[in-house]
């Protein structure tokens, strides 16, 4: 049996709106939303975690590099579970590393390091965690991309209006870094 909550974000969801509920989903039915060429589920956030982490996946094709950015007071995990991520990241003496990542390597961002990741590989899938004191981001791909009830890949890449990537962030401890450049060769 499956049970459907509504919360502040969805009408309908299989994620609990509140702390304190134990609850399973079964594969792909967490709030789903598409960013990019991306579907994006989410699992855990800050409402069952009371702020502590998030817990998502994000499904892509091969494509093109996510925009840099940093997050101020939260940590990201980076977990390949299939297919191929290049992994971009900045270190807070302005050292850059590039690194393939590919099924069951793990990459890790302290908060403030600016990074960015591409699809190196169709059917890439990534586990994602955030943690940290600046809360818990998950909601943002939602508001910055488009919520779906759908199980696959957007037919095209949704590419949010460029007013869009100056107000949904601050919400969501995302800070956008459009002219990062990366001098790592790839």
């Amino acid at each position: 049996m499956t049970i459907e909550y509504a919360t502040k974000y969805r009408t309908r969801s299989l994620i609990p709106p509140e702390p304190g509920k134990p609850y399973v989903i079964e594969k792909g039915m967490g709030d789903r939303a598409q960013l990019f060429g991306d579907l994006v589920t989410v699992y855990a956030g800050g409402e069952q975690t009371e702020n502590t982490f998030n817990f998502f996946t994000c499904e892509g094709p091969k494509g093109d590099i996510i925009p840099a950015h940093s997050h101020p007071g939260t940590y990201e995990v980076f977990f390949v579970t299939q297919g191929a991520v290049r992994l971009f990241v900045e270190d807070l003496e302005g050292e850059q590393q590039e690194r393939l990542l590919t099924s069951g390597d793990f990459g890790f961002v302290p908060k403030n390091c600016p990074h960015a990741y591409r699809m190196e590989r169709h059917h890439t899938q990534i586990v994602g965690v955030a943690a940290g004191p600046g809360g818990t981001f998950e909601r943002f791909f939602e508001n910055l991309g488009t919520p779906t009830d759908g199980l696959t890949l957007p037919a095209r890449p949704f590419v949010p209006a460029p007013e869009k990537f100056a107000t949904v962030p601050q919400q969501y401890d995302v800070t956008f870094l459009p002219d990062h450049e990366w001098r790592t060769g790839s």
